[in-house]
């Protein structure tokens, strides 16, 4: 199974740190993203604490590209590790951006709401 998100997002939604942390909380999931930079200025490992344990994911952002229309939008990918704390983090912060910024997500070529994103996340959650 791929361990991996993809949320898509019109350039101009991509919120900072501040705002995305207001629609985790608004989820009422204990996750806490990390207080340093912008989760979305630089890709690589992004730590947070979900329900008081170290958790995270790894983030890869790709360049805003042409969908028609002249419309663009932007490519977050979200991988992680075996650990179902990572899998639940990634899930969150894509429910996040599905639910209060208009982000696509996508499992490999499935769609994924906001909702079920959720209950993905709860499931992992469930089993530690």
């Amino acid at each position: 199974m791929a361990r991996t998100l993809t949320a898509f997002l019109q350039p101009n939604r991509v919120p900072d740190r501040v705002a995305l942390q207001r629609a985790i909380d608004a989820l009422g999931r204990a996750l806490a993203l990390d207080a340093g930079d912008d989760p979305f200025a630089t890709a690589g490992y992004r730590p947070c604490t979900l329900q008081g344990e170290d958790a995270g994911f790894d983030l890869r952002i790709g360049a805003a590209t042409d969908i028609g229309d002249g419309h663009h939008e932007v490519q977050l990918t979200f991988r992680w590790s075996g650990d179902p704390r990572e899998e639940a983090a990634a899930c969150i912060v894509c429910a996040a951006l599905a639910a209060g910024f208009d982000a696509r997500v996508q499992a490999g070529d499935a769609a994924r709401s906001a909702e079920a994103l959720l209950a993905t996340a709860d499931a992992c959650l469930e089993s530690f």
